[in-house]
């Protein structure tokens, strides 16, 4: 049983990171301005709630394990990633430098909640904790700061700007330690990871669904949480945290610097209809297609530009259906000649399964698949061996697709 993120004390985690920096008890009390009986105690009580040895105890000072070293690296994450978020926030308080030491778990943990949840009963809810503690909480938070981070609007409560700054770093801290406990366990032989996925709507049908079923096949350890979603839906919860990497089409220009994206193969839009339908195996041309039936998305997506496209010169057929669900699009296909601009890898069951066939191709319209992560973001062990397992199954796909 892998320990609660909200279990551990983050001046316990700051003074772990001390000794491994230091190399003695001595020093990194000092560093950190607590007394070594108390230093040496919290320790003791972090390698009890981790259920390992982060150190080996040797006369003259302290040498990490390789669970020590993999806690020091996402613990050093967590203070890099409250200190720049607080640095903004006020300027020019004596002592506010290391303002970001000053925060609990308790802290971290309401600030979160309340961003979630958007009120304070719905805080206390979510973390099991009163709403008087999360009320004191957020105005802790807000003395450290010397900034407002949480305002009454209406029947509820709204982050400011630097809340909602302060809130996604603390998100991402808590990920950073999420991510050490997990590495800690498998460390020890106890593989206990999690991997969350933003799943677009290119990688639902086939990429996405037989790299999980494989993975797990061979890790069944390693649990999945998958949320569907676009692209525009998929990106914020992301960056801030929720996700740790999102699988679909990815984004030319890129979103941003924070962001990475990593190309896994090429998808190429064709024209679909019902297996048995009147224009398959005809290669029709473009005057032929205007005068079909059609399922499109609304107007204004990149889809109907392309179908759009599709017809320069010509008059568009007009649209008597305008769906943007893949789900949808496939089972009024299967109930009438009905054409719709789409990716094989969005129709690949159906199209293995005989129900709608390829009728035309479109040179040009091409998108890439691949997958986006956080740019800062570092993956566990069971993550990265996930993403290669990604790459892996993506050059098969590729290869074939060649032959």
């Amino acid at each position: 049983m892998s320990t609660p993120v909200h279990d551990l004390n983050l001046r316990h985690l700051r003074a772990a990171l001390a000794v491994v920096e230091t190399g003695t008890v001595i020093a990194a009390a000092d560093a950190i301005n607590l007394s070594q009986p108390a230093l040496t105690q919290g320790l003791a009580r972090l390698e009890a709630a981790l259920q390992t040895s982060l150190f080996t105890r040797r006369p003259d000072g302290m040498t990490p394990t390789l669970a020590g070293l993999a806690l020091a690296a996402r613990v050093e994450a967590v203070q890099r990633l409250l200190a720049d978020a607080m640095k903004g926030l006020r300027k020019g308080t004596r002592g506010f430098a290391r303002a970001d030491l000053l925060l609990t778990m308790a802290q971290l943990r309401a600030l979160v909640a309340i961003a979630r949840g958007g009120s304070y009963v719905a805080a206390a809810a979510a973390t099991g904790v009163s709403q008087p503690a999360i009320h004191r909480a957020i105005r802790d938070v807000e003395r450290i700061c010397g900034v407002v981070l949480v305002e009454r609007r209406g029947r509820g409560v709204a982050l400011t700007a630097a809340g909602i700054r302060l809130a996604r770093a603390c998100r991402l801290a808590l990920g950073e330690l999420r991510a050490a406990v997990e590495e800690i366990a498998a460390i020890d032989g106890r593989d206990e990871g999690r991997i969350a996925i933003g799943a677009m709507p290119l990688a639902r049908a086939w990429l996405l669904p037989t790299a999980i079923a494989r993975f797990h096949a061979a890790e069944p350890g390693v649990a999945f949480d998958v949320a569907e979603g676009s692209h525009a839906e998929l990106l914020e919860p992301l960056r801030d945290g929720e996700f740790d990497l999102l699988v679909g089409a990815i984004r030319d220009p890129s979103p941003g610097p924070d962001i990475a994206q990593e190309a896994l193969l090429v998808d190429r839009l064709a024209i679909f209809g019902r297996a048995g339908h009147p224009l398959a195996g005809t290669a029709p041309d473009a005057a032929t297609l205007a005068r079909q039936p059609w399922l499109v998305p609304r107007a204004g997506t990149p889809l109907r530009a392309l179908w759009e496209g599709l017809f320069a010169g010509l008059p568009l057929p007009p649209v008597r259906i305008e769906c943007g669900s893949v789900m949808m699009l496939r089972n009024l296909m299967r109930e009438g000649d009905y054409l719709t601009l789409l990716s094989p890898e969005q129709l690949w069951v159906e199209i293995e399964a005989g129900i709608l066939t390829r009728i035309a191709d479109v040179p040009g319209s091409t998108r890439v698949i691949g997958i986006t992560t956080r740019a800062a973001w570092h993956p566990t062990q069971s993550q990265a061996r996930f993403i290669a397992s990604l790459r892996e199954l993506a050059a098969t796909r590729t290869l074939s697709a060649n032959q």
